[in-house]
């Protein structure tokens, strides 16, 4: 069937269509070269049209041990040629299988290049997904609908879970937490109690954490002023450490802004320099939004990691208090893993002791 995405800039790109199903959300870009389950998974891609850049996807099949997160929150995928036939010993279905039963709009023979290059150029826009032969109307109805201002709330854990270990007890605040991010503190004999993303401060100090951990998460972190009031109260109590979402809410919480990035970082091959020992890694990223530099210059912080492609911040520091933060994703899946070392920190941290 033949379909095409409209851009609500009026921008058209044709392709086939892997099923029926249309699809309206923020349409934004990944530059990296594999992982697509993981990026299909990862809950910060919540209510948006996912274009990957490289060229041949799905190759390699789907297997569940790489999902993310207990579902796709994506609502639709945009790429150039679908592999129909994915060759690895660990593959358990197709790509088309799982995008089917995870009843994501998959748009493929797109000219992906031309896409990006308008997306770059214009910013990441509202798209919809549809039949080439779609209704006008029906694409004036898709187009209507507004974003997502929910999203945290969709993609949060509804109950509480905990991971357990015989060493540190970190309590993590799920706002869309990856699944390897929790397992990279696990690995280090962490126990790792995962509560709801509106969870009060009061419950997670009652549970009495050597540290919290602020994980990634999507949408505008503006968006969530009562998990911004919670962090307040939690800054100064015990160590902690945020990553992407959580990175952006703590410097909200402590009188820093953040700004939408006109088509934001997506993607597993990100430099990123170390500016405490002048090291450059290769990180994996998913974020629409950053921490505002100068906003930064009147507080108590250091700024510790920044981008090397446009010099925006990507680590932040606590002058006097045990708190540091990432804007990208350290544990990777997909990606390297390069930046790992960030969970020993913060390991370390936590076993200085109690504020």
């Amino acid at each position: 069937m033949k379909g095409k995405l409209i851009l609500e800039d009026g921008s058209v790109f044709t392709g086939d269509l892997l099923s029926e199903k249309t699809a309206t959300g923020e349409v934004v870009f990944n530059t990296g070269m594999t992982g697509y389950q993981e990026i299909l998974t990862d809950p910060s891609y919540c209510s948006q049209i996912i274009t990957l850049t490289y060229p041949l996807i799905g190759n390699y099949g789907t297997a569940n041990k790489f999902n993310q997160s207990r579902k796709c929150f994506a609502r639709g995928f945009i790429i150039g040629e679908l592999c129909e036939s994915g060759s690895n010993w660990q593959k358990e279905n197709e790509l088309s299988d799982f995008l089917n039963d995870n009843g994501i709009s998959c748009l493929y023979n797109v000219d992906t290049r031309a896409l990006t290059r308008r997306l770059r150029s214009a910013g990441t826009m509202k798209g919809i997904i549809v039949a080439e032969n779609a209704s006008a109307e029906e694409c004036k109805k898709l187009m209507a609908v507004p974003f997502d201002r929910q999203t945290v709330t969709k993609v949060t854990t509804p109950e509480k879970y905990v991971l357990e270990g015989n060493g540190l007890h970190i309590t993590a605040m799920d706002f869309g937490v990856k699944r390897n991010m929790l397992e990279s503190l696990h690995a280090r004999g962490c126990k790792v109690t995962v509560v709801p993303a509106h969870t009060s401060a009061k419950t997670i100090l009652d549970l009495n954490p050597d540290g919290i951990f602020l994980s990634n998460g999507p949408g505008d972190p503006k968006d969530v002023p009562e998990i911004i009031a919670v962090i307040k109260q939690l800054i100064g109590k015990k160590p902690i450490f945020g990553i992407c979402l959580g990175h952006q809410l703590i410097a909200l919480a402590c009188g820093a802004d953040t700004y939408k990035l006109k088509f934001g970082h997506r993607g597993s091959n990100q430099p990123v320099k170390d500016l405490r020992t002048g090291r450059v890694y290769i990180s994996s990223q998913n974020h629409g939004y950053a921490v505002d530099e100068a906003s930064l210059q009147n507080l108590p912080f250091s700024i510790t990691h920044i981008s090397m492609n446009d010099g925006t911040v990507e680590g932040m520091q606590h002058n006097t208090l045990p708190l540091f933060s990432v804007q990208y994703h350290p544990e990777a899946s997909p990606g390297p893993d390069d930046n790992t070392y960030l969970f020993d920190e913060f390991c370390t941290m936590m076993k200085k002791g109690a504020i």
